[in-house]
């Protein structure tokens, strides 16, 4: 059985999906081009230490080399989060950033259906 998350968790994945989307909305541009970015799901561990946010990267030549533009500013967003969280959150949980490809896995297989 795969292991659920608690209803806190998703809660406050829901919440920094939220903030962290609309960071890469406003800010993202002044970091990282014209690049268009969106968090599709955020999963927090289990103590709360850890949020692994999922990325759809468009409008990027390069997704890897967005994607470790981003984790180089982890230090950063994760302040900017801390500053708008604060009030809700105790502990403002580490960052990890990763590409979300199922977008592209889903164009992919429609692309092999429509063959």
């Amino acid at each position: 059985m795969k292991n659920m998350e608690t209803t806190r968790q998703q809660k406050i994945g829901r919440l920094i999906q939220k903030e962290l989307g609309e960071f890469f909305q406003l800010e993202g541009r002044s970091l990282f081009g014209n690049s268009m970015i969106t968090v599709t799901k955020v999963h927090i561990t289990k103590d709360l230490s850890i949020a692994r946010v999922y990325l759809s990267l468009f409008a990027t030549p390069n997704k890897d080399t967005l994607l470790k533009d981003i984790q180089s500013h982890t230090r950063e967003i994760r302040f900017k989060l801390g500053a708008k969280t604060g009030k809700q959150l105790r502990i403002i949980p580490v960052l990890e950033f990763f590409l979300d490809d199922s977008l592209d896995y889903i164009e992919n297989i429609e692309k092999l259906l429509s063959n």
